[in-house]
Order: structure tokens, then C-alpha cells, then sequence
């Protein structure tokens, strides 16, 4: 009877444990109260449901977390291979599997018994089925989860495995749908089947586990109540490639779908979207269509046009859109945020169309966007994004209806090489909006007039414009904390912004020398030369700057400042080739976090140096677990063969990553994690960064990796500080 526990244990000293508890009723039964046993007896609850814990006043809770990446390795060899290493030729295929089970015991211990005894062609042969595929065993012990939840709870669930995973807008997206997303998200996150990071009340990051993502999708997959597939165009949600291609060109998509996350970057070919593609779509509420991105060609084409657009579409991501236009009939009253990088578009839509949903709207990098429609009913707009919208002449006027408006960038409205000017000559006079946080005019070069705006701004960009006067009554904008200014002489006129600005910029001046009064700009942090080719040397500025970039300074020898206590210095000397023994001295041996400067070889105090992009350090003693400082070089050199003159203005990335030796695929966690942007170069150059680094080995193998066809690693360099 229920009252055993009690009547039996209450003078005993006991241990107890209750495993996978999931009802309140067990714990009732069984542990309901502490009283029922003797002193010093102890009991051990295991739940995914936190909520239980809480409802019966548990407070010493455990959250048990996944185990390291190389403890995972270790644990899925053990399976596996009967080790807790891999056997040879397999290393790089074990690791693989290990990411792809997201590091969680159950698929370790499922798959790895999976896989012993296997050929090394049959793992390559099982691989590609794991990616999108649940093994059995292991979905019927992750759906008693699900099935546990409520019909609605189970609708969230599938939303975030098939759209919103890795997302942090999903409350705007789903408002509409759900009684409550923000208790259902808590209660998903209570049952340990998503993670929550919350960065503010508006933004929530959404992190749901691989396997259960998997989880997810199969059972869209799946007719309801039935274990035969669906029809991809009768399915709930799309996110298979295929299934997609499918549907877009034949035409078969219902009013079952709800929602296409297509990543169209993995696609090998072309796709020609049919005109009618999504006429059978009527409840299709989210359209993500991810890519592709730099340095891929366009992938998606419509041929014979767009007919139409679902009526209902809360959001719609498409980069690249071929048309001019949104379709005629496109509905834009449930619109929650429209995503549009680098289209085709002219103008979105005409007329005064409903825009009370819409919250984000970003249109960066489309060069044909020549007007914006009449945005007076978007008054819950908050971010507008442009910048790159080269062809853009002005704003309207109904900008000034914004007034839940955080962030307006407008960054580079001009044409991308700046050869030409911005066509944006001026702002609307009634952007006065006491919401707005962050205004971007940066390289539009046509605008003249300081911007009326609140006096709440918080950061104003307003570098290479053609702004020469500050008003006086900036001093009393208490909130603001960034003004990014062009030089031009007549801001000594205005010894009120000489307190404020925080970043100067020089653009191709003929300046032989800083003017005195740029000293007195006292918090300045970030000084900026670029094509400055009679600037001899570079004085001793405010003691609080702490970013000094230079690039194709032709002339720049000498510098002759000092950093003060600032933890964080930055220097960049780009294609600035005359630069004295002095000043390369001090580039490279000041404790900078990072520096970047003409070289032809990696120095001579880095310990460890070789030629290539790897190098093996052996430390002078084994560490236990510990955080050790190093310094890293690498010596890049344009790349020989690129003759593209579009390469000219194009930035390549640089990056580290560590490894333990022996521990194959396990990357060492660095802080901070290392992925530089590199302008381009016209002969070598030498890039050093420090950086801290969690390490359980003497012997350790550094790569850096180089991510475009700019540049070329020649030499690489490791020192322990």
C-alpha cells in the first residue's frame, strides 16, 4: 500500500535511489516527504523533468552536463572498438560519428555497438544515412519524451527541430501560433529537450540537442498515427533538400505546410523554381531559404516568374532573390521580418500596405533596391538594415512613424568600390525617434547634415561621409557612447566633439602630419588611416586610444606613440612598406592582442617555427589541465596566380585551431577563439595574436587554416608566454 515506505523505513538509516522518475505520483508514493526516513538517510532522484524537483521543494539540484568532446571520443572507441582509442585508419570516421551524436552517452553507446566489427567501407557507406537518419533503438528511448508532452507542447517541439533551432526570434515568429511560446519554451527547457540562453527580454537563443533535431524531423516524416512516409509535399514542415527541389519544381506542396528551412548552399547544381511552386501552399507561414553565400554562384532561378507568395507568410529569408519584385498580390499583414540580402529587388511592393506585424526588415547589399515603400504602418519596426544598397536615392518620410526603431544601418549606400558617390543625399527630417539606439550612415559620402535623431542614441557611425559640423548641444547626450567621425579640418571648430569621438577616420588626405588638435580628442580609441601617402609618422595621441589601423600609408615610417594601460591594443599596418626597424620593433614586440604588419619572415624569438600552415610544440613540462599563454605568428603572401582584379578589394580569413596529440579531431578550447579578417595585401605580411588555451598535453599541433583565394600561408611561428 502506499503508506509502506513510511511505516517500514521511518527509523531506518536508508539509501535511496529513484531513477527516471517522470510523474508526481511516484514520488508521492514512494518519497514524498523526508520525514518518512531516519537521520542520515539520503535519496537520489534522476528526472528530465525539473519541474518535479521544484513542485516537491527539492533545491539540491545536479544538472548533469554532456561529457568533453574527447571524453565522448573515448566513450564511443570503447563501444566501438573495445578501446578507448580507435583502431588505425579510423580516427578521422570516429570522430565524425562523435559530432554527430552530439556527444550524448545513449547515441554513443547505441551507435558505437553499431558499428563494431565494421569494415572501414561500411562506416563511409553508414555515414551519410546518420546525418539525417535516427537509428531505431535510439528514437524509441527520445520519444517517450516527446510523447509525453501536450498536443501544443508537441507542435513547439517540432517548430524548433525542423525551423528554429540555433534561432533567437522564435517568440516573434510564433506568437501568432501559440497561447503562450514563452511557457512553453520554459517548460521544453524544464524537460531538458532545448537549452535557453537568454541575452534580453527581446532575445532568447534556442539550442536543441542533434539527436533530437533527428527526433524531430522523423516524425514529420511520418504520416500521423502511421509508420509509412508522407508525401514530402504533404509533410508539415520541409527541410530536406531533396523533398524541397521536389516540391519547388513540381508543384505538389499542400496546405498541410507550414514551414521551408532550405539550405540552398548545399545544393551541387542549379534549381528553377516553377512559377506555381507555392500556388497549393496556402498555410505556408516561414520561407527560410539559407544561401547561397560568398564566393558561391547563384543557385536559385525563376524562370517564368513567382505567381504569388502565401498569403499568411510571418517570415520569409531569400537571399539572392532573382526578381525585381515581391509579387503583386504578396500579403504583408501577418509579416513578422523580411530577410533579403544581396536580391534583385527594385522596390518591395507598392502602396500603403498593412505592416502592424513587422518587426525586422533587412535588404543589406541589394544594389538595385532604388526605394523603400511607405513603412508608415510598421510602427513595431524595430531594425531596418541597408547598408550596400548602392542604387538607394532616399529615405522615405514615413521613417518618422517608427518610433519602436533600434537600429537603422545604412552602411556603404554608395556604389561598393567608391569609386563613384552614394546617392543618398540626406536623411528625413523627422527621424527624431526616442527608440532608436544605433544609426549607421558610415560611407554614405553625399550626406552633408548632421542627422536630427534623439538625443538617446547610443552609437553614431558617421565615418566617410561629407558631415564637417557637430552641434553643440551633442554634449548633452548622455547616453551616447560611440561617434565615429571623418577628419576634416573644420572639427577643431568644434572643441565640444573633440570630448566625444571615439573613432577617426582619414581617408586619402594629404596630410604630412596629425594636426595638433587631434591630441585633444581625449577619448579617443580607434585611429583610422587609409591611402595617406605623405604621412610621415604617427605622434603620441590620447592616452585612451588603443586601435591604431593604417592602410597603404606609402610614407608612414615613424611611430612615435606609446600605448598606455589598455588590455586590449590592436595594430594594423597594411601595405605600409617603409616603416622603420623602430616601428616594426615595437609592432611586434608590444603586448598587443593583435598586430599586423609588412614581414618577410617569422622573428627569430618565436621558439617554434616552420614553413607551412602547421607546426608540432613540445612543452618543457606536462601540464595537468591547465591554462597556458602563448604568441602565434603567421606569414601570409599574396597569392601568386590571383589576377582577379574583384580580388583586390576582397578580405580573407585566418584561422587556429589546436589540437592535442592522439586525441584526433578534439579541438583545444581557445579564449579567445581566433578567426581574423585580413585586408588585401600586395606582398607578405605578418599577422601575431596572443591567446590563452586549456591544455592537458606537452605535445600539441597548432594549424592555421586560411579561409578565400587572397592569400597564402608561408611560415608560422608558436611562442609559450
Amino acid at each position: 500500500h502506499l503508506g509502506v515506505a513510511q511505516d517500514r523505513l521511518n527509523d531506518k538509516r536508508v539509501l535511496i535511489v529513484l531513477d527516471s522518475i517522470d510523474q508526481s505520483i511516484q514520488l508521492d508514493a514512494i518519497a514524498k516527504e523526508t520525514r518518512w526516513f531516519g537521520h542520515g538517510s539520503r535519496i537520489i532522484i534522476t528526472t528530465q523533468d525539473q519541474r518535479l524537483l521544484k513542485a516537491h521543494g527539492i533545491n539540491h539540484i545536479y544538472k548533469v552536463e554532456f561529457p568533453s568532446a574527447y571524453e565522448a571520443y573515448q566513450m564511443f572507441c570503447m563501444y566501438a572498438f573495445d578501446q578507448n582509442f580507435p583502431k588505425d585508419g579510423f580516427e578521422e570516421l570516429a570522430w565524425q560519428v562523435t559530432k554527430l551524436l552530439g556527444n550524448l552517452p545513449l547515441g554513443l553507446r547505441v551507435m558505437g555497438s553499431h558499428f563494431r566489427g565494421m569494415s572501414r567501407h561500411e562506416w563511409v557507406n553508414a555515414l551519410p544515412r546518420l546525418k539525417i537518419r535516427l537509428d531505431a533503438s535510439i528514437q524509441s528511448i527520445l520519444k517517450f519524451s516527446y510523447d509525453a508532452l501536450c498536443d501544443e507542447d508537441k507542435d513547439l517541439f517540432l517548430h524548433i527541430a525542423c525551423l528554429f533551432n540555433n534561432d533567437g526570434m522564435v517568440k516573434d515568429y510564433l506568437a501568432l501560433s501559440f497561447l503562450d511560446v514563452r511557457q512553453g519554451l520554459h517548460l521544453l527547457a524544464e524537460k531538458s529537450l532545448i537549452a535557453l540562453e537568454i541575452f534580453s527580454a527581446d532575445y532568447t537563443h534556442i539550442k536543441m540537442h542533434n539527436l533530437l533535431v533527428q527526433l524531430g524531423r522523423d516524425i514529420v516524416r511520418h504520416k500521423p498515427g502511421h509508420q509509412s512516409i508522407c508525401a514530402p509535399g504533404k509533410r508539415q514542415f520541409l527541410v530536406d533538400a531533396r523533398d524541397i527541389c521536389e516540391v519547388l519544381t513540381d508543384n505538389t506542396g499542400s496546405r498541410n505546410v507550414i514551414g521551408i528551412l532550405f539550405e540552398v548552399y548545399t545544393l551541387s547544381g542549379e534549381l528553377n523554381i516553377s512559377e506555381r511552386a507555392f500556388e497549393g501552399m496556402s498555410n505556408l507561414k516561414f520561407l527560410r531559404f539559407h544561401g547561397p553565400y560568398d564566393g558561391q554562384s547563384d543557385k536559385l532561378y525563376l524562370p517564368q516568374g513567382l505567381n504569388n507568395l502565401p498569403r499568411k507568410l510571418r517570415l520569409i529569408e531569400w537571399s539572392r532573390f532573382p526578381m525585381k519584385c515581391l509579387p503583386s498580390n504578396f500579403c504583408t499583414k501577418y509579416l513578422v521580418h523580411i530577410d533579403m540580402w544581396n536580391s534583385k529587388l527594385e522596390n518591395l511592393w507598392q502602396g500603403n500596405q498593412p505592416l502592424g506585424n513587422l518587426k525586422r526588415m533587412d535588404l543589406r547589399e541589394s544594389k538595385h533596391l532604388k526605394e523603400l515603400p511607405n513603412l508608415s504602418t510598421a510602427t513595431n519596426l524595430e531594425n531596418l538594415t541597408l547598408f550596400g544598397c548602392s542604387s538607394l536615392a532616399e529615405l522615405p518620410s514615413s521613417l518618422g512613424n517608427l518610433q519602436k526603431l533600434q537600429e537603422l544601418r545604412l552602411q556603404g549606400c554608395s556604389t561598393l568600390d567608391l569609386q563613384g558617390c552614394s546617392k543618398l543625399e540626406a536623411l528625413p527630417t523627422n527621424i527624431n525617434l526616442e527608440s532608436l539606439n544605433n544609426l549607421d550612415l558610415t560611407a554614405c559620402l553625399l550626406i552633408k547634415s548632421f542627422p536630427e535623431i534623439s538625443t538617446n542614441i547610443k552609437d553614431l557611425m558617421l565615418m566617410k561621409t561629407a558631415i564637417k559640423e557637430v552641434p553643440s548641444t551633442i554634449k548633452s547626450w548622455s547616453h551616447l557612447r560611440n561617434l565615429e567621425m571623418s577628419y576634416n579640418d573644420n572639427l577643431k571648430e568644434f572643441p565640444h566633439a573633440l570630448d566625444i569621438i571615439t573613432k577617426l577616420y582619414f581617408n586619402d588626405t594629404e596630410i604630412q602630419e596629425i594636426p595638433l588638435w587631434v591630441k585633444k580628442i581625449s577619448r579617443l580609441q580607434t585611429l583610422v588611416l587609409k591611402g595617406c601617402k605623405r604621412l610621415v609618422t604617427i605622434p603620441q595621441l590620447s592616452d585612451s586610444l588603443s586601435n591604431v589601423i593604417a592602410i597603404n600609408c606609402q610614407s608612414l615610417e615613424r611611430l612615435d606613440f606609446s600605448f598606455h594601460n589598455h588590455p586590449e591594443r590592436y595594430l594594423r599596418f597594411i601595405n605600409c612598406f617603409k616603416l622603420n626597424n623602430e616601428a616594426r620593433e615595437f609592432i611586434q614586440t608590444s603586448s598587443s592582442t593583435s598586430a599586423f604588419l609588412p614581414a618577410r619572415e617569422v622573428p627569430a624569438n618565436f621558439t617554434y617555427r616552420a614553413n607551412g600552415s602547421f607546426i608540432m610544440v613540445n612543452l618543457n613540462q606536462r601540464p595537468l589541465s591547465t591554462t597556458l599563454r602563448f604568441k602565434a605568428c603567421v606569414l601570409l603572401d599574396k597569392k601568386v596566380d590571383n589576377d582577379k582584379e574583384e580580388a583586390a578589394a576582397r578580405e580573407t580569413n585566418v584561422f587556429l585551431s589546436i589540437r592535442e596529440k592522439d586525441k584526433i579531431g578534439v579541438d583545444v578550447s581557445c579564449r579567445p577563439a581566433y578567426c581574423f579578417l585580413v585586408p588585401p595585401i600586395l606582398r607578405e605580411h605578418l599577422l601575431i595574436f596572443e591567446f590563452e588555451a586549456d591544455v592537458t598535453c606537452n605535445e600539441l599541433l597548432f594549424f592555421f587554416g586560411i579561409q578565400g583565394n587572397e592569400a597564402v600561408i608561408k611560415e608560422c611561428g608558436v611562442l609559450q608566454l
